[in-house]
């Protein structure tokens, strides 16, 4: 099948992102938003094993440059390979999931989806964050969780703990990373294409702390096309 006609008309216009190698483009949620932090902090590790295997990439969120440069040193992730727009129209275009929709607006919609309303999955994917996961990756490296629950995995309240951080980080420079309370809450996608433009794989966020469909290895998709 073949990838939707916007995310191609959006990459031609972006240098190393046409047909001819495999891409990963990433279509986040408001940069503020737990999702984006989050994926974006997964999939800067990998990276380096992204550009052996000849795949490009790619991260569109919604926000401005300021947020834009923000996040990226506040991730890691490269300036170069994000994309911020102002409002969700690809997004939209691609027939992402726009969050849920209150007459009183934006806010209590967020708090509504926050407590699982409207945002499949976000209660159990909360929960997690503070029991731990033994499929999951070990996040950090404080002594303190090696002695609460060992090495090797995500230990409990260990990404409970990143969560925080990562909450701190925006609460404290909000207007920075969300311009406008609009589109807080626009869900994001991922697309994987090959170099044909034919799609090798999408996924379309159905709730808050939904950016992948295996949340304990949100880049396990990927796995396929990564082996030598």
């Amino acid at each position: 099948m073949k990838a939707p006609d916007p995310l191609l008309q959006r990459l031609a216009q972006l240098p190393a992102m046409g047909p001819g190698h495999r891409r990963l483009v990433l279509l986040l949620s408001q940069l503020g938003d737990f999702d984006s932090l989050e994926y974006a902090q997964a999939l800067v590790p990998l990276l380096p094993r992204l550009q052996s295997a000849g795949i490009e990439v790619v991260a569109i969120g919604i926000g401005a440059e300021a947020g834009r440069q923000r996040f990226c040193a506040f991730t890691g992730f490269p300036a170069e390979r994000l994309q911020v727009d102002a409002t969700p129209e690809l997004h939209r275009a691609l027939g992402l999931y726009p969050g849920l929709s209150t007459p009183a607006g934006a806010w209590p919609a967020l708090l509504l989806m926050c407590a699982g309303i409207g945002s499949p999955g976000t209660l159990a994917e909360v929960l997690r964050g503070y029991t731990g996961d033994r499929r999951a990756p070990q996040r950090l490296a404080s002594p303190l969780f090696a002695l609460a629950g060992g090495e090797g995995f995500q230990r409990p309240f260990e990404l409970a703990t990143v969560r925080l951080r990562n909450m701190v980080e925006v609460l404290g420079n909000w207007r920075t990373y969300v311009p406008r309370d609009d589109f807080i809450t626009q869900r994001g996608g991922t697309y994987l294409l090959e170099s044909d433009d034919t799609l090798l794989y999408s996924y379309r966020d159905r709730g808050i702390l939904g950016f992948s469909e295996t949340m304990a290895q949100p880049l396990r998709f990927l796995d396929p096309y990564l082996e030598a």
